[in-house]
């Protein structure tokens, strides 16, 4: 996450946030050469570590973020803070004087630069140690102090973007050709113009500044309930051992264990856990729903997916589609549930059997494993780009296990003048290899972003942020596929793939589905309670995968344990989106179809995307990339791809019987 103060100033008026909020993604680790008796010592250890949840102090320091990058302690980060304050007092001293000086213009430009840089690391500094410690008071503290200097910073500066307006756009063009000092702003100033009708007078902007803290309450909130005060179920498997069921465990169990009785038991822990807290979670929910309209009409949208989707000038048509061909080609989806149903032999399927693999096969990697994989995988993309992925896995800028009141799940995040920082809970299965594999993808973009723009236009859009990562996990599956020669994991590998789709693309596709039902009834007036939403999810589970699964009322309840309804609503079709662009661009890259020289051509234009930040609009980007995603085409590939692995998964069952 980045908070941005000027840029993210713009953004915030535009969104409605009380200061502009975007998502990067960033990961990583530091290589470790040892020799194979040393070798085989860290493998135990790391056994030991994926089967339980460990504290922080059992693991080396090889395997945790080093925060004192950012700052070395404390007391150097309130002396940021206090620069902050003053650069934004600065600021304040400019109203009144930009609308006929260029000059001040400048200068007003350049501070507000150098405070958003500054302020980038003293938000993310508690905000990466609060992600390791769900309770760590103090981070939590520092957290509010900053936001609450924000929302101060925000009321005091509400009339930056109006005073802006106020410069006859043929003013601001010809500032912009005359004055070299402004070139890396360009885009980011046109963008005020072309979005200015969702801008408010002063007064106004001035007024809804009061509520921006107030805005993220949902987030936050969700956030304490589903981490902080959330208590795990402990479960007894068959296997005799007695473990919580954290998100980190359930991942492990139902994609590991073969007995579907311990998949059961690990599903209805992990969502009663939830369950206690359903209306709260549904309280929360109903509120972020009204929070997002009422922003939305606040500035002059007639949706919360208009809100969402203009700041990046992508068409609404784009969201639509995705969805509409989506449930045209569930075909392949279908047949998918009912080949593994079949495979499996079960009588009953449910959700939580999708990711147990059709053949025994539980080989545990170890991270330097995953690592050296990942790695080897990426040689397609060149040598400097290779090398580049090693030094994304240097010391201290990956965290690796899972810990007592870590956040779950993955994520990459990069602080422009400091590194990338990726957050990981590695539990030693194929999946967790695909998740570096994916989340190096993220830091891969941001580091050749940083190294390529300048801090104004570094930033990627969540459009494409998906593209590198996906791009990433089909070229470690190949690699694999290529190296294996056990019949068994080339059936896990193809399956991967196969989930690979599921996961990223029918799955999001039906999460964004259920986003866009959800707004609508408030938008129109209805009401949101539980079951509303568990009506949701049920009819979209029976539509999308069919009669084979089975999908009893726990089921319904994923709504509340997906953190992108709560922190980053219509977030979650751009990984549909990202998959379809990252799949047509694989194809061109990689596939010998094309000749050598069509192949480079690609290779070019995909790394001009990586490099490009978010330097012009994501759907212009991908469009020079070779991707066009107003053209119904770009997703119905995706059934075709899936039916060709379908067909080669049943050739291998049926040759390996």
């Amino acid at each position: 996450m980045k908070k941005y103060i000027f840029l993210g100033i713009v953004i915030a008026l535009i969104n409605g946030v009380f200061i502009g909020k975007d998502y990067m993604e960033n990961r990583k680790n530091k290589e470790i050469q040892v020799k194979d008796k040393i070798e085989k010592k860290v493998k135990t250890e790391e056994k030991k570590e994926v089967n339980k949840v460990l504290k922080r102090e059992d693991i080396k320091k090889e395997y945790k973020w080093n925060l004192a990058d950012i700052y070395e302690n404390w007391d150097k980060w309130n002396e940021d803070v206090k620069v902050m304050e003053s650069l934004m007092d600065k600021i304040a001293t400019y109203k009144g004087q930009i609308r006929n000086n260029p000059q001040n213009f400048i200068k007003m430009m350049e501070l507000e630069e150098k405070l958003s840089r500054l302020s980038e690391k003293v938000y993310l500094y508690p905000y990466l140690m609060k992600d390791l410690n769900s309770k760590n008071e103090e981070a939590s503290i520092k957290i509010q102090e900053i936001e609450s200097i924000y929302t101060k910073y925000s009321i005091s500066t509400a009339w930056i973007t109006p005073e802006i307006l106020e410069i006859p756009e043929t003013t601001m063009n010809q500032w912009l050709e005359e004055y070299p000092e402004l070139d890396s702003y360009k885009f980011q100033i046109k963008e005020i113009y072309r979005l200015q009708k969702h801008i408010l007078s002063e007064d106004k902007e001035r007024l809804l500044s009061y509520f921006g803290q107030y805005m993220g309450a949902p987030s936050d909130i969700y956030g304490e309930l589903s981490t902080s005060d959330i208590k795990w179920n402990d479960v007894t498997f068959s296997t005799g051992e007695t473990l919580p069921v954290t998100n980190g465990v359930y991942g492990k169990v139902v994609s590991t264990y073969k007995n579907q009785e311990d998949r059961k038991k690990a599903f209805e822990a992990l969502y009663k856990s939830y369950l206690v807290n359903k209306n709260t979670y549904g309280a929360i929910y109903r509120n972020l729903l009204q929070r997002d309209f009422a922003s939305a009409q606040s500035r002059n949208y007639k949706s919360a997916l208009e809100k969402s989707l203009e700041p990046k000038n992508i068409p609404e048509k784009v969201y639509t589609t995705l969805i509409e061909s989506t449930r045209e080609n569930t075909a392949p989806l279908k047949r998918y549930i009912a080949l593994r149903k079949k495979a499996l032999k079960l009588e009953n399927y449910y959700y939580y059997d999708n990711q147990i693999n059709i053949v025994d096969y539980n080989r545990e990697f170890t991270y330097e494993e995953a690592k050296k994989d990942v790695i080897d995988s990426v040689i397609p993309l060149g040598k400097e780009y290779q090398e580049s992925l090693k030094k994304a896995l240097s010391a201290g800028w990956l965290d690796v296990f899972e810990t007592e009141n870590k956040r779950s799940g993955a994520y990459s995040i990069s602080i422009y003048d400091v590194h990338p920082y990726m957050l990981l809970n590695y539990n030693g299965t194929l999946d967790s290899v695909f998740t570096l594999a994916h989340e190096l993808g993220h830091t891969m973009h941001s580091m050749l972003s940083v190294e390529n723009q300048p801090y104004s236009t570094s930033q990627y859009t969540i459009f494409v942020a998906e593209v590198a990562s996906t791009f990433n996990e089909r070229l470690l599956l190949d690699s694999m596929l290529k190296k294996t020669k056990d019949p068994k994991e080339r059936i896990a590998l193809i399956e991967q793939a196969l989930g690979n789709i599921v996961g990223t693309y029918y799955i999001q596709t039906m999460f964004a589905d259920y986003e866009y039902q959800a707004h609508k009834i408030v938008e129109n007036g209805g009401a949101i309670t539980p079951e509303v939403l568990d009506n949701i999810m049920g009819t979209l589970f029976k539509e999308y995968f069919g009669e084979e699964i089975k999908v009893d009322d726990l089921q319904k309840l994923i709504w509340a344990r997906i953190p992108h309804f709560y922190n980053s609503p219509y977030y979650v079709y751009q990984y549909a989106t990202s998959f379809a662009s990252s799949a047509a661009l694989y194809d061109k890259v990689t596939d010998n179809k094309y000749s050598k020289e069509e192949r480079e051509e690609a290779l070019n234009r995909y790394l001009t995307l990586l490099k490009s930040g978010g330097n012009d609009y994501p759907m212009e980007q991908l469009k020079k990339a070779g991707v066009d995603l107003t053209k119904k085409e770009s997703f119905q590939f995706i059934g075709d791809e899936f039916n060709r692995l379908l067909d080669l998964l049943e050739a291998e069952l049926n040759k390996n019987n």
